[in-house]
């Protein structure tokens, strides 16, 4: 029998498969290499654009507050010209009434009654004056509260003095009341609104 020795087609065979080997891995690491390369370079572009989104964002957001803080400044001075406005139109109403007043004041103060002061604060009158007798201070007490302008009359104090007139003394009721200034149409809207 022939002897043939097949080792050395052996080993070129096998540095051939590890040579091919070789290859195969290392363009199996290139290509992973690329991959990984380019899903890199995605993922990179992916974030620039969401920054970029985000910055477009961000400055949207600041002109919306700057917008905002505009509309809140508006809607300040708004108010403060509506708030003056209807001052205006209160002192505006409001004008007429103390013509009112001293109207309904000389209408009703009886003969014998003399005021010497009057004083308001907001509604509410303070009358001080003298009288000729305490019949004369019922009696435009009584007038006062019938007047469409004047309400609620209050006696606060009454007191006798003696005045000299001349060589003469008169003898005077000194009082002081109290009422409330009142508008007829407001009278009307809480009577109508009164069960």
């Amino acid at each position: 029998m022939a002897r043939i020795n097949l080792l050395p087609w052996r080993e070129e065979l096998r540095k051939k498969r590890q040579k091919d080997f070789g290859i195969t891995v290392g363009i199996a690491v290139v290509a992973m290499l690329a991959v990984v390369g380019l899903v890199h370079l995605q993922i990179d572009k992916m974030i620039d654009y969401q920054n970029m989104r985000n910055q477009r964002l961000a400055g949207e957001i600041t002109l919306l507050d700057r917008k905002i803080a505009e509309i809140k400044d508006l809607e300040r001075e708004k108010e403060n010209l509506l708030a003056r406005m209807r001052i205006v139109e209160q002192l505006q109403t409001s004008r007429p009434e103390v013509v009112h007043l001293f109207d309904e004041l000389a209408k009703t103060l009886p003969e014998g009654v003399y005021l010497t002061s009057l004083t308001q604060r907001g509604k509410n009158l303070n009358l001080d004056g003298y009288a000729q007798s305490n019949a004369r201070v019922s009696s435009f007490m009584r007038a006062l509260d019938g007047s469409d302008w004047l309400d609620r009359p209050d006696l606060k104090m009454i007191q006798a003095e003696e005045m000299k007139r001349g060589a003469t003394s008169v003898r005077l009721s000194k009082f002081t009341l109290s009422a409330t200034q009142v508008r007829p149409d407001a009278q009307q809207a809480e009577g109508e609104t009164a069960p």
